[in-house]
């Protein structure tokens, strides 16, 4: 996919053979395991400059990923209770734990002028 913001439900068949929308939170997540959609989904919140746009991007990668925000967070290092907090609306993360938690995603940080 060309942009993050083109996250699409899938369809699926089912038993009978009847075509169903797959539910666009399973998709969502499902696209936002893979790193490279994980990359462009938080560089357009990175673009907004918005921090509440950037966190909640962030706790939407991180709820998509195998074991959820439980599993990002001991994979950072970082306690289970500071992840929900980093990751909450009023989340205000320092830098190391913002570090931690992108690179345990397999991303990496980058400046560009």
């Amino acid at each position: 996919m060309s942009s993050a913001t083109a996250l699409m439900p899938a369809g699926r068949i089912t038993k009978k053979g009847t075509h169903m929308a797959r539910p666009v939170r399973e998709t969502h997540n499902e696209q936002l395991r893979d790193p490279e959609m994980a990359a462009q989904y938080l560089n357009a919140a990175l673009e907004d400059g918005n921090s509440a746009v950037i966190l909640m991007a962030l706790r939407q990668v991180a709820d998509a990923q195998e074991n959820g925000v439980s599993g990002l967070a001991a994979r950072a290092s970082l306690g289970r209770e500071s992840m929900y907090k980093i990751l909450s609306s009023k989340g205000n993360p320092k830098l190391s734990s913002f570090t931690k938690i992108i690179e345990s995603l397999g991303l990496h940080l980058k400046v560009e002028a």
